[in-house]
């Protein structure tokens, strides 16, 4: 494959062409070894006992593909994909049993299984080492918490599922196209500039939370100012995707090891989430007088 440096892109310049690196031709290699040049060093030799290698066993040694990805244990994107899909499968699955399975009016399995799913989502957020089933216990138990809320929300707005499913995928998309065009770059500033937006955002839903716990109500989740919040929910959601993105090409650069692959997929998961819940709560505001 040919670098995207021009230096490395020039013709030639991996190729052993006569005279290369001031070692001379093949003809004059040979006056000393032959037709071998690697003949008579220590690494044409086999172990005690086996005799030299012989040409077309060193031609395989030294000009035999390089070990890829795959190969050396490397993180690829083919991973990252794969691990995705099991994870987002185990959400869907444990969604689709919660809402066949629990009453749409029942929210007490529902709180249960989302709490423990924060506590599960902290620690493998802060554990050091990846855990694939913990990440698959993560995705199960949002899962249920998901299925029974959009279960009630589909109850109350017909269709309102599949709409806020269509959302997500589309934000998804649009986000992967602008980071891939280079419409939106990662650079530190844009980062801390999101990350502040982000903790003002769970910081103000925190403080209404609170609010309505004492019956009091900011009006944050309805009316137009509703519409605002879930908005800017969206774009935070879309923001974290794009961090996502990076730290995902970033990791494949610097070669990391194939189990990252799964926090990628953690990660991922837990925007699409994110984007998902605004995405549903945003619908239902604008369909409230339906």
């Amino acid at each position: 494959m040919r670098s995207s440096n021009p230096v490395f892109s020039r013709e030639g310049s991996f190729t052993r062409e006569p005279g290369y690196a001031g070692f001379g031709t093949t003809a004059q290699a040979g006056g000393q070894y032959g037709t071998n040049p690697y003949a008579g060093t220590p690494y044409a030799q086999q172990p005690q006992g086996q005799g030299p290698l012989t040409d077309e066993q060193l031609y395989q040694m030294y000009n035999g593909p390089s070990a890829g990805p795959a190969a050396t244990g490397r993180m690829t994107l083919d991973d990252v994909v794969a691990r995705t899909a099991m994870t987002l499968l185990t959400l869907v699955a444990a969604g689709a049993v919660a809402w066949f399975a629990l009453p749409f009016e029942n929210f007490g399995v529902a709180i249960g299984a989302s709490l423990v799913a924060m506590v599960v989502g902290l620690v493998v957020s802060f554990k050091r080492s990846v855990s694939p089933p913990l990440i698959l216990l993560y995705a199960g138990l949002e899962g249920f918490a998901l299925g029974a809320v959009t279960h009630a929300f589909n109850t109350i707005w017909p269709g309102i599922a599949i709409q806020a499913v269509l959302g997500t995928a589309a934000v998804f998309a649009a986000m992967l196209f602008a980071y891939k065009s280079g419409r939106i770059r990662v650079t530190p500033r844009y980062t801390r500039i999101g990350i502040a937006v982000a903790m003002g955002f769970v910081l103000l839903l925190l403080v209404n939370m609170i609010a309505m716990a004492f019956g009091a109500d900011m009006g944050l989740r309805s009316g137009p100012l509703g519409i605002v919040v879930g908005l800017i929910g969206i774009g935070l959601g879309a923001f974290f995707l794009s961090l996502d993105f990076a730290a995902i090409e970033e990791a494949i650069a610097h070669g990391a090891p194939q189990k990252e692959a799964w926090r990628a997929a953690f990660g991922l998961t837990l925007s699409l989430v994110w984007i998902y819940v605004e995405m549903l709560r945003l619908i239902a505001i604008l369909r409230g007088d339906d």
